[in-house]
């Protein structure tokens, strides 16, 4: 995943292929100069070259000022839905690529200025620090022989959405409100389930996994998770009895909501409590020569405490996953996860160690197909430029998975 792709048939060829699957993906555009666009923008994007923004993208593709203008004009201003692309591209390749997760995650966009939409001083992982850049969330179809972006929104953050003029000049629709970076996670994870694609457990970091209503909401979605949590998190143990307590006096609505026997506590100070015997060595990652990669989990029932406590909902035993790698003083990573009580450790305990495959997919999108190049400063351009990058990284998907592609050495 992430590799070039070096193929032995003529150039022609490629072209005639790409040709192809960017008018099957774009036909849900209507006018036939947005599909012709949509085309000449992917394939700038895929062809070889420097910086992906649309000037100099068009300068080696030695296009007219008048094509500048309406690329121009379809980037930034027509109303095409930048969604209709993904889910074609996601129901196209998803099948062929053998799906085991999904991912959610939100990557940085480094800008100057403050006029783009969203940009802020914020941290952002791409950095490693506080910088003035944009964050789009992301969610990707993750498989054993490449990926599928599944959807991506800018994270707008409260000043942004509360400045009626900042909004007007970087064309926010009206309908766009404040939504936190789970929230958006879970609208385009719900959105997708709904599409012809395979289904599989989402996976995020504690960014996401320590967010209850994330959590509670993929839940009542009928969607499966394994979620990062902090140590500090707190549960109900696996000893915890939970009962509906009796109308005091008589009076009054009866309680409805069943509470615990006991006190909840950190996941970290669980972990420290288990025996010896609750811990077992166990394959957890497959590295690219093939060798397997073991380390030490727990796996515990519990009841995560924000939302029986905080929220009144009624407890919902999951899984509490620990990792406890030999050698260390204390366990290196916890997981909150939905999957049945039968479920598998070793599936469990992979899917767990799964998420950071989704550093290589945004390193190929950036590093090769200029995600973080676009240089308007409209909301619907935005999106528009991440669903033709999003069709630009599956046709490039389809010509690894071509049994004539031929592998770098």
């Amino acid at each position: 995943m992430g590799a070039a792709v070096v193929v032995e048939m003529p150039a022609v060829e490629v072209r005639e292929r790409l040709t192809g699957f960017v008018a099957e993906v774009a036909s849900p555009l209507s006018l036939r100069r947005q599909r012709e666009n949509a085309l000449l923008y992917v394939r700038g994007l895929v062809e070889q070259g420097g910086r992906k923004s649309l000037q100099p993208t068009l300068f080696r593709l030695e296009e007219t000022p008048a094509r500048y203008e309406s690329m121009q004009q379809f980037l930034a201003d027509s109303p095409w839905d930048a969604e209709l692309l993904i889910r074609r591209c996601a129901e196209r390749v998803a099948p062929q690529i053998g799906v085991v997760a999904w991912i959610v995650d939100d990557t940085g966009i480094v800008k100057d200025g403050k006029h783009s939409p969203g940009v802020k001083r914020q941290y952002s992982g791409t950095l490693g620090k506080v910088g003035n850049c944009q964050i789009t969330v992301s969610v990707h179809a993750v498989g054993e022989r490449g990926t599928s972006p599944l959807g991506w929104r800018l994270y707008l953050p409260e000043e942004w959405c509360d400045d009626v003029d900042r909004r007007r000049k970087a064309k926010i629709p009206d309908e766009v409100e404040f939504r936190t970076k789970p929230q958006l996670a879970a609208a385009v994870c719900e959105r997708a389930a709904g599409w012809e694609v395979p289904r599989a457990p989402i996976l995020g970091d504690a960014a996401y996994g320590d967010d209850a209503g994330f959590r509670t909401g993929l839940h009542e979605a009928e969607l499966e998770y394994v979620l990062a949590i902090r140590a500090g998190t707190s549960v109900y143990g696996p000893e915890t009895s939970f009962a509906v307590p009796e109308r005091a006096g008589g009076r009054g609505r009866p309680p409805s909501v069943a509470r615990p026997d006991r006190e909840p506590e950190s996941v970290h100070l669980l972990a420290e409590r288990l025996p010896d015997n609750a811990w077992q060595a166990l394959p957890c990652r497959t590295t690219p020569s093939g060798a397997e990669v073991t380390s030490r989990f727990a796996f515990v029932r519990v009841v995560a405490t924000n939302p029986v406590r905080n929220r009144h909902q009624q407890p919902r035993w999951e899984w509490l996953i620990i990792e406890w790698p030999d050698g260390e003083q204390t366990p290196s990573d916890y997981w909150l996860s939905n999957l049945a009580e039968d479920e598998s450790r070793e599936r469990l305990a992979r899917l767990a160690r799964l998420r950071w495959t989704i550093e290589l997919d945004y390193r190929q999108l950036k590093g090769e197909l200029g995600l973080d190049h676009y240089e308007g400063r409209s909301y619907l351009g935005f999106h528009h430029h991440c669903a033709l990058v999003t069709c630009a990284h599956a046709f490039l998907t389809e010509e690894r998975l071509r049994p004539k592609a031929r592998r770098p050495a």
